[in-house]
């Protein structure tokens, strides 16, 4: 048997590709849309991907199981938990608690596992060409290492009241009867790692063990005391903001994403084709630098969409491809470059790219506006913005001002003022970076706080020991 697993460490999210090396058939379990990695790693190992599934119904990235299909031919397997307000929209088999797909000599048994959301499933994994018994469970977003999947995503994303309750209940349940009777030795592979919001405190290690999680979890001491009061008010205190954009992921993965297909690379542009259509607002410009970069001049009512590890995140906070017609353009060094920033941005379902240039000479620029931490205490503003979490924000802020996360900000533009200037800041400069650009966009005056929280802190420590 082979498990590969394929983690993509911008949504911090893992898939993976089961294969049975007797018979050269795989399974790809909660795969994402840019395929072609499944592909390579089946073809490197002499595979066919004959099934894909998916967990549950995902809320913090689109899920690629259609677009695998289509690609292969391989056959969908889509819970049928859950009741009837969360059944997928989209054909496939259903499959229930105790359901198996089997592929050569290795059977994946579904375990309904609810708590995360309604329909989540479970996956126990029998290598039947070593034992009889399952050896691995792919966990979704139910167990992660050290930490379990929120209960909460329904009320911050999905649009429910209150749903956090019964959904801690069922987490405490599902752990007591499905989780906690698996043996000790049965691995556990989870579907996030540190840095997902889908829980608080994830681990960074891949896998661990239903004992190592039993032991050594934070939620082991409630199970053993069966204390579920306890686990439920331990679970839903200080969960991260959830992302606007989940909302969307939510409905489109039950809808069924759409299929895109063979993808044309994308091609250098014209400058001054470029220049044209963003002086008709035809276009829409990504730039894709640092925030100090961006901070010396950028294209005008562009968006900062800094390249790394975070642009599928950091994208979807600034463009909702729902409201935003326009194709972006990318700033890349090269091909390569955009190619793999759209691989990213396709993650989150935006998929209009109109191609790249590799410089902004000849675009419209200006320079975004900045403020000393020394002069915001006499600054004029209608609002001082913390866009960090509102976990940051508890831990430490600048006196009076609002928190709204860059991730729910152009979402939430009621709670900002409609005249006057914001000054944002978020830690470091980059989150504020990426959510002052979409607010520019949006028409609002911004003022940036240079050096963010940190400078800012930084400032008044060094004031508080020169007054001495």
């Amino acid at each position: 048997m082979l498990i590969e697993r394929i983690y993509d460490e911008d949504l911090a999210q893992a898939s993976y590709l089961i294969g049975c090396q007797a018979n050269g058939t795989a399974v790809v379990v909660d795969g994402r849309r840019d395929i072609a990695v499944y592909q390579d790693l089946a073809k490197k190992n002499g595979m066919e991907i004959i099934a894909v599934t998916e967990t549950h119904i995902h809320a913090d990235y689109l899920s690629g199981t259609r677009e695998l299909a289509a690609a292969t031919g391989a056959k969908i397997y889509v819970s049928g938990e859950g009741g009837p307000d969360w059944q997928y929209e989209f054909d496939g088999e259903r499959l229930y608690d105790g359901d198996k797909i089997v592929i050569g000599n290795i059977t994946i048994k579904a375990v309904h596992t609810p708590g995360h959301t309604p329909e989540h499933l479970s996956f126990l994994v029998t290598d039947g060409a070593f034992s009889s018994e399952p050896g691995f469970l792919l966990s979704g977003d139910f167990v992660f290492s050290g930490d379990l999947g929120r209960p909460d995503l329904l009320d911050e994303a999905a649009g429910g009241v209150d749903t956090r309750f019964e959904g801690a209940k069922q987490l405490f349940t599902s752990l007591r009867d499905k989780f906690l009777t698996l043996p000790d030795y049965v691995q556990v592979h989870p579907a996030h790692g540190a840095g997902s919001a889908c829980g608080k405190a994830l681990g960074a290690i891949p896998s661990s063990t239903v004992g190592y999680e039993r032991l050594y979890a934070w939620w082991g001491p409630y199970l053993a005391a069966n204390d579920e009061q306890g686990f439920i008010d331990e679970l839903l205190d200080g969960q991260p903001d959830a992302h606007a954009y989940f909302g969307r992921m939510k409905r489109e993965n039950r809808e069924g994403p759409v299929v895109m297909g063979q993808r044309a690379p994308l091609t250098e542009l014209s400058i001054a084709d470029v220049a044209a259509k963003l002086a008709d607002d035809q276009v829409t410009f990504i730039d894709t630098r640092s925030h100090t970069e961006v901070h010396e001049g950028t294209v005008a009512r562009s968006l900062n969409v800094p390249a790394g590890k975070s642009v599928a995140s950091y994208g979807a906070w600034v463009v909702n491809p729902e409201t935003d017609k326009n194709p972006l353009v990318l700033l890349a060094a090269d091909q390569e470059m955009a190619q793999d920033m759209w691989d990213h941005l396709v993650r989150v379902g935006i998929d209009k790219v109109g191609g790249y240039v590799t410089s902004i000479d000849g675009l419209p620029t200006n320079t975004p506006k900045l403020i000393q931490p020394a002069e915001l205490d006499d600054f004029d503003a209608a609002m001082v913005l913390d866009v960090r979490n509102r976990t940051e924000h508890t831990a430490g802020h600048i006196p009076g001002s609002h928190q709204l996360s860059g991730g729910r900000a152009m979402w939430h533009l009621d709670e900002l003022p409609g005249e006057g200037t914001i000054v944002t800041y978020c830690q470091s400069g980059v989150r504020n970076s990426v959510a002052a650009s979409g607010l520019r966009r949006a028409g609002y005056d911004v003022v940036e706080l240079d050096g963010s929280y940190a400078g800012w802190a930084s400032w008044k420590q060094q004031e508080t020991v020169s007054s001495k």
